[in-house]
């Protein structure tokens, strides 16, 4: 029998890396892609992230400093897989507010 060679691609290669670990990523929706035209951009971030230190992550991590910074939480829900009960996660993301001309280059 012949073995096989599995060639690895690196997934993590595509999206920029983020020092900080209160951001998780950009977060990629339509939504958002709108949002860019405002100099607005949308990135997930962990629960226990507050504006400040968002603020601070995104001026060390893509060297602009944000105007404003507003959070949405989702709060986690009941919802029915395959008939069966389960829950959908929450999560929270933060709308960076940019001033005009500066850019975050999300590819």
């Amino acid at each position: 029998m012949a073995t096989k060679t599995i060639k690895k691609t690196d997934d993590k290669a595509a999206t920029p890396v983020v020092k900080s670990t209160k951001i998780l990523g950009p977060r990629v929706t339509e939504k958002a892609a709108y949002a860019t035209e405002k100099n607005v951009y949308v990135f997930n971030v962990t629960l226990d992230a507050n504006k400040i230190e968002i603020k601070k992550a995104i001026k060390d991590a893509y060297k602009v400093m944000p105007i404003a910074v507003n959070i949405v939480i989702s709060k986690p829900r009941a919802k029915m897989f395959r008939g069966k009960p389960g829950v959908k996660k929450g999560f929270k993301k933060a709308y960076v507010t940019l001033k005009k001309g500066d850019t975050i280059d999300l590819n």
